[in-house]
């Protein structure tokens, strides 16, 4: 993009990415899929340079490459700054140092999150990626959501199945998933979300935090 063009919806939700990791400090960044990938990049280049990013693969780097290198570029311009194979990526998972950023098919008020199937469990219509991580992520450190077409099929009142926790479900688990529990945003391709207002029992819930412009 240059200097003088205006930027694209693209650009805006990257910002509006990388806006969701500030204050992470010394953390890992482990954003999901292409544009979250180069928000959380952005971070680390700008505002938050603390920020440790992985290769996507088994280091941390200790600089931020650009996105969309192939298996050879990717190597020569990487510099690493620690070993992290699969293994210990639960050392940081566990201990609430990771804010990573993954991409639902739905998510409710609460912020409960399905990537798994769509339409009944026992019969389900869609086939998605299953459970993964999700479960762990919410529960043990700070998660954020990238909702590429926000419409009434993702922004749904009660998901199909429970992948990722919310705030209503952490709030029945108790002290075990309150205590790295947080939902921090949730950013469509026409706004973003956060869950700072609460329902009439306290318990937080999505509200709209800001408009894109356009």
């Amino acid at each position: 993009m240059s200097a003088d063009a205006a930027p694209r919806r693209a650009d805006v939700c990257a910002v509006a990415i990388a806006d969701c990791f500030a204050g992470d400090g010394e953390s890992l960044c482990n954003p999901i899929g292409n544009l979250p990938l180069i928000g959380g990049r952005l971070a680390a280049s700008t505002t938050e340079p603390h920020l440790a990013i992985t290769d996507g693969y088994y280091t941390l780097l200790d600089n931020v490459p650009p996105v969309g290198l192939d298996e050879n570029e990717r190597r020569a311009q990487r510099t690493i700054a620690h070993w992290n194979p699969y293994r210990e990526m639960f050392g940081l998972l566990w201990h609430g140092r990771r804010h990573v950023m993954m991409g639902p098919v739905q998510i409710d008020r609460y912020g409960n999150a399905n990537i798994a199937a769509i339409g009944d469990w026992a019969r389900p219509r869609s086939q998605v990626l299953g459970f993964r991580g999700a479960p762990g992520n919410t529960i043990n450190h700070t998660t954020s959501y990238w909702v590429p077409k926000h419409n009434p099929r993702a922004m749904v009142d009660s998901v199909d199945v429970v992948c990722g926790v919310g705030y209503d479900r952490a709030a029945e688990l108790g002290p075990v998933a309150s205590r790295f529990h947080e939902i921090r945003r949730v950013v469509t391709d026409p706004a973003v979300l956060d869950f700072e207002a609460t329902d009439d029992a306290g318990i937080p819930t999505m509200r709209l935090r800001s408009v894109h412009p356009g």
